[in-house]
């Protein structure tokens, strides 16, 4: 018998991290398949700061073929910025999501800078330039190189997440995205204190066919941005179908992802939400995103 909530089965985690990692993990990507078999879900999509994840997620499937264990590439300097030739590479390998820059990103830099830590702190300093990517220039007008990127993952139907850029860049690259007719979009733990976005708006981005990531570790004690009744709502307000739960977790200090998302889901139910919503969220729209059309056992 399961230890993880029965909501569990079928469900894809869309937001994670596990090793191999340049920052410290609390499971590898092996441990993290075995929790997510023994919860019956269906899979995960593996995300890395610092490298690409389609390869190790290809070499995952082909030991455990019954899952959906997808990567993708992060836009941050560690993988080359905003490079449309690093993400054309992905895609061709096989990437199911291609993440704005995250750890890179101005908006995070400024975030910690504030904050007057160093996120990831190492023994060694990191190599890693101070000024953050921004997706567009000083007169706010994007870069070419991200009309290129949409363009790609256009043409490749996989998803566009938006990663740690501000509230006007998001807003700026889903409408952008939209000319290029990006049909997946996934808005990055909109709620996270790293780089949030107004419930207004992403009330706005929902209804411009984003989706919404509500995520665990906003509510954590790591951030605790809002309460979990304060998340309830919003999600009452978005709609489920303009959702998905995720954890954002992988930390040392955290528990693991699975039971993360366990904890989530219970607590949810607590405050309100009901079970065919965390299903919506948590199962038919990350199918969605990824474009799975085989069933899961609830079907």
């Amino acid at each position: 018998m399961s230890i993880y909530h029965p909501l569990l089965e079928g469900a894809i985690e869309l937001h994670c991290h596990a090793d191999p990692s340049l920052f410290p993990r609390r499971q590898t990507d092996w441990e993290l398949i075995e929790d997510i078999k023994q919860a019956n879900m269906a899979g995960v999509v593996i995300k890395s700061h610092e490298s690409q994840t389609v390869d190790r997620a290809s070499l995952i499937r082909m030991k455990e073929p019954g899952l959906h264990v997808y990567g993708g590439l992060v836009l941050n300097y560690f993988t080359g910025g905003l490079s449309p030739t690093a993400v054309d590479c992905a895609i061709r390998l096989g990437a199911k999501m291609i993440w704005m820059p995250t750890f890179s990103a101005a908006q995070h830099q400024c975030h910690f800078a504030k904050k007057k830590t160093r996120f990831f702190n190492s023994d060694k300093p990191l190599v890693h330039p101070q000024e953050g990517i921004r997706i567009w220039d000083e007169n706010r007008k994007l870069l070419p190189e991200v009309h290129e990127i949409l363009s790609l993952i256009a043409d490749a139907g996989i998803i566009l997440a938006t990663g740690h850029l501000s509230a006007e860049e998001v807003h700026a690259l889903v409408g952008a995205a939209k000319e290029h007719k990006v049909e997946k979009i996934l808005i990055q733990h909109a709620d996270l204190g790293i780089a949030p976005i107004p419930l207004e708006q992403q009330i706005t981005l929902a209804k411009q066919g984003a989706i919404i990531e509500k995520c665990y570790l906003a509510v954590s004690e790591d951030f605790n941005d809002l309460t979990i009744e304060q998340m309830a709502a919003s999600i009452r307000r978005l709609g489920p179908s303009a959702c998905v739960l995720v954890t954002d977790y992988g930390q040392v200090h955290n528990v693991p992802v699975v039971e993360g998302l366990s904890q989530f889901v219970e607590k949810l139910l607590k405050a309100g939400i009901k079970e065919n919503d965390i299903e919506t969220m948590i199962v038919h729209n990350p199918r969605r995103l990824l474009g799975i059309e085989d069933a899961f056992p609830g079907e």
